[in-house]
């Protein structure tokens, strides 16, 4: 009881200390494991036994698992977690990301496949079969290593999108790609590709395929059609991902793992109302899952497998995967691509493998050990290193490399603005006509889709989760403007969200009652000081235009902003100089004579202003 209660309090622990210090959980989650392990072990129990014993062991008489019910907690347990992983999956999202990851997660990912294979070949004398088995797990760059290690690191938009989505895609392609050469490797037995071994992998593929393809079009129409009740429809969902493992592994011996990863995919192509909700109870429970998944693994790794690296060897494989193959697969991936060699280097350096290389590995690794498969011993241990290792590189040098190569944003210039109403959406596409980088959020769909279909960027996005925060793609965001109907979020938003989207600037919408009361002032951040939501609902609704009038000093930019208040029909927004800034109007202080110049203009929703006395 104490072992287990530990594991899952060691782990919840180490995910809290990687939030709080920014960090992918899995470097204090497998440095745990070490610890109560190996090293415990080794250095620190008194008569040589693990602190966390996975294993039942009859001679110390502790363990947790007897037999082999270790490798069935994490079968089950990957299972799930690669489950998670199609969900993520959209084919649309790979034909709209662009050319370059499209290239990274297929060229990129052949590069590594095939160059990784002779690395650890020539390094380590590893037959073919568990080369490529050890090039296919560390393909994977999970977004719960890549998103930590970028998240409070400003760069420019376009190198954040490309490690993002490489790290969302590239997910379950990488474990896809793991599990068939896995299989392909297990069916022969590790003694080559035989007629028998052709034929038995031909079984999985078929049986992987059919049973998650068609359990995932099963569960969708059970969940469509209300056979399931809402409250039961995540734990069902969950029966089911073990169920299609179990029943699939029983037709075809390992094909669970490839029918769970299918169905996933399947499930994640639907679209449908119901995946975020499933979407956010698997990310939960993966979460659970990762924690007491990881510290098993890395407290069952033995210090015998672990002194099978203390070599040069290790430091060669390391450094021609990090510095040769990595680079290697990016530049021929974005070779005559818009992107400049400084973000190229950058993307070349970021490379982190996650979670799902590591889980996956422990797996196959102690599957063909059972076997007695030559060299298996050393998949776990390489691949961990290979894990730890790029992590403890990019978690400790991205912020200094960045500053480096010149892809640090010095000064954030992005907007974001709380909702997507039609007052938003005005309001964004004038700001992206004057070439900002505007971002829209909203809870409500249907606003989203609205103002995708102007062309502005949109998202659907609930404030009140942390989602929002951990958008790595706003990392060039340094406004934030709430323009919401509801006061209470809006004045919330602010104050959650200034800190790490406002740092130039807060704005919000008063409410009707602080209109009525009059004691507004520009240090409060009103967005305007003479309006709220229904008051610039009025206006759009007879004159749906933003204005410009030309302010030349000091005298015309306050006769010009007088006349606008006057009228009920016109809501002054901002200061536009010369040169192209432009200022929310309450934001402006005494000094507003400095910012206005001969080219200025003032900025209005509503009608047309004719003339400024």
């Amino acid at each position: 009881m104490l072992e287990l209660s530990g594991i899952i309090i060691l782990g919840i622990l180490a995910q809290w200390v990687a939030w709080k210090f920014k960090i992918p959980a899995i470097l204090p989650l497998i440095l745990i494991g070490l610890l109560v392990g190996p090293i415990a072990a080794e250095f620190l129990s008194e008569d040589g036994t693990k602190w966390i014993e996975p294993v039942w062991n009859e001679a110390q008489g502790k363990g947790l698992f007897p037999g082999e019910g270790l490798y069935y907690f994490v079968s089950l347990a990957i299972s799930i977690i690669l489950f998670e992983g199609g969900l993520t999956l959209k084919m649309s999202e790979i034909k709209n990301v662009g050319p370059v990851i499209t290239k990274l997660i297929t060229l990129g990912s052949l590069v590594t496949f095939f160059a990784a294979a002779f690395a650890v070949n020539y390094c380590f004398g590893l037959e073919w079969e568990l080369a490529f088995l050890f090039s296919a797990l560390i393909i994977v760059t999970g977004p719960t290593v890549i998103t930590p290690i970028l998240r409070n690191i400003p760069l420019k938009r376009d190198v954040s999108a490309v490690l993002k989505w490489e790290g969302i895609l590239i997910d379950p392609i990488g474990a896809l790609v793991a599990v068939l050469v896995f299989e392909f490797i297990f069916v022969g037995g590790g003694g080559g590709f035989t007629k028998t071994a052709l034929v038995e992998f031909g079984k999985i593929i078929l049986f992987g395929s059919t049973f998650g393809f068609a359990f995932a079009h099963a569960l969708d129409f059970l969940i469509n059609k209300k056979l399931i009740p809402h409250y039961l429809m995540n734990v069902f969902a969950l029966a089911a991902v073990l169920g299609v493992f179990v029943l699939s592994d029983s037709f075809a011996h390992e094909s669970g793992l490839l029918s769970v990863v299918i169905m996933g995919m399947v499930l994640g192509n639907k679209n449908a109302p119901y995946l975020k909700e499933l979407l956010y109870f698997k990310e939960s429970l993966s979460v659970l899952l990762i924690s007491v998944l990881f510290i098993l693994l890395s407290a069952n790794i033995d210090m015998d497998n672990l002194m099978l690296l203390a070599n040069w060897k290790t430091l060669a494989l390391f450094s021609i995967v990090v510095f040769i193959i990595r680079p290697l697969g990016v530049f021929l991936s974005t070779y005559k691509s818009s992107l400049k060699l400084n973000e190229k280097l950058f993307i070349s350096w970021v490379g982190p493998r996650g979670i799902v290389a590591a889980g996956i590995a422990s797996l196959f690794g102690s599957k063909l050990m059972a076997e007695n498969v030559v060299g298996a011993e050393y998949i776990t241990p390489l691949v961990f290193m290979i894990v730890l290792g790029t992590v403890l590189l990019n978690a400790t040098t991205a912020r200094l490399f960045a500053k480096i190569s010149g892809v640090f944003l010095t000064k954030s210039e992005g907007i974001l603005i709380i909702g997507a109403s039609k007052v938003s959406r005005l309001v964004a596409q004038y700001l992206i006509d004057n070439g900002r980088h505007v971002v829209l959020v909203d809870s409500n769909p249907d606003n989203v889709k609205a103002a995708q279909l102007e062309g502005i960027e949109a998202h659907t996005e609930n404030i009140y989760s942390d989602t929002l925060k951990d958008n790595v793609e706003f990392n060039d965001i340094g406004y934030l403007i709430a323009l919401t109907g509801n006061a209470e979020i809006n004045r919330y938003a602010v104050e959650k969200f200034s800190t790490q989207f406002g740092e130039n600037g807060s704005f919000r919408l008063a409410s009707k009652s602080e209109l009525e009361n009059g004691a507004l002032s520009n240090e409060n951040g009103f967005f305007t000081m003479s309006d709220d939501f229904n008051n610039l609902m009025d206006v759009i609704e007879d004159y749906p235009d933003i204005q410009e009038i030309s302010v030349k000093d000091l005298e015309s930019y306050n006769t010009a902003l007088d006349n606008i208040k006057a009228n009920k029909a016109q809501v002054p927004l901002f200061l536009k100089t010369s040169k192209n800034v432009i200022h929310v109007i309450p934001s402006l202080d005494d000094d507003v004579e400095k910012e206005i110049d001969a080219k200025s203009k003032l900025v209005y929703l509503g009608q047309k202003l004719e003339v400024v006395n």
